[in-house]
């Protein structure tokens, strides 16, 4: 599995994008709380079937909390968050939180849910409006004899109807997909007398490890810059 230190250090590259003037260590506080919190669903494993990369890991929750924040912060008369934002600090700080929000949604899918979708079985994308993982596998390239070929979605036609049934990855449900994580290391229908082995991946990939180095290198260099060039 992605490790949480490789969630972090890209959350870490995007947010220094996404924040401009905002980037500080509480900004960046909040953005790692909820990049993070999607793991939460690895200890509802006992409770619920497939919980993992499902509860957390989906589509339908952060796309509803941004059609929720944007009608409150661009098309309603008086936002609600913003009121509540500037009783509670100032009205300049309000935008700054309603801005770190926005940062957040956006790197809670592309540094999280994102990286878990092109890695084992993928995520319940549209849970819980429905319930299937999907993986994003496969490849694309320029032949000299084929031409443009890809494989991420495999478009097949039934030769008796003739019609089309596109598979973009699609998997199985929370009763038959099980992802190991640390709380659970193997699936619980495996009944085994072999000792539990407990891992908690940091980088177990060549282009994970970048991916810490690039938050981290992103990190230092945003406070370099932010320092009095005078000093």
């Amino acid at each position: 599995m992605v490790s949480t230190v490789v969630h972090a250090g890209f959350a870490l590259a995007l947010a220094a994008g996404l924040l401009g003037d905002y980037y500080d260590r509480r900004a960046l506080a909040v953005i790692l709380a909820i990049v993070l919190s999607p793991e939460i669903d690895s200890f509802l494993g006992p409770l619920m079937s497939g919980a993992h990369r499902t509860v957390g890991h989906n589509l339908v929750v952060p796309a509803a909390a941004a059609a929720l924040l944007y009608y409150d912060t661009r098309i309603r008369d008086r936002s609600v968050l913003r009121r509540r934002l500037a009783d509670r600090f100032s009205e300049r700080s309000a935008e700054r939180w309603v801005a770190v929000a926005w940062a957040g949604l956006f790197v809670h899918v592309f540094a999280h849910v994102a990286l878990d979708w092109v890695h084992l079985d993928g995520v319940n994308t549209f849970w819980p409006v429905r319930d299937r993982f999907y993986a994003l596998s496969g490849e694309a390239f320029l032949s000299s004899t084929d031409g443009f070929v890809q494989t991420f979605v495999d478009v097949q036609t039934d030769p008796e109807t003739g019609r089309r049934q596109l598979d973009a990855g699609g998997g199985g449900t929370t009763a038959t997909v099980h992802v190991n994580n640390p709380v659970e290391p193997r699936d619980p229908r495996d009944v085994t007398d072999e000792p539990v082995d407990r891992r908690f991946p940091v980088a177990n990939a060549g282009w994970r490890l970048y991916l810490i180095g690039l938050g981290a290198f992103t990190l230092v260099a945003r406070r370099l810059q932010s320092a009095d060039p005078r000093r």
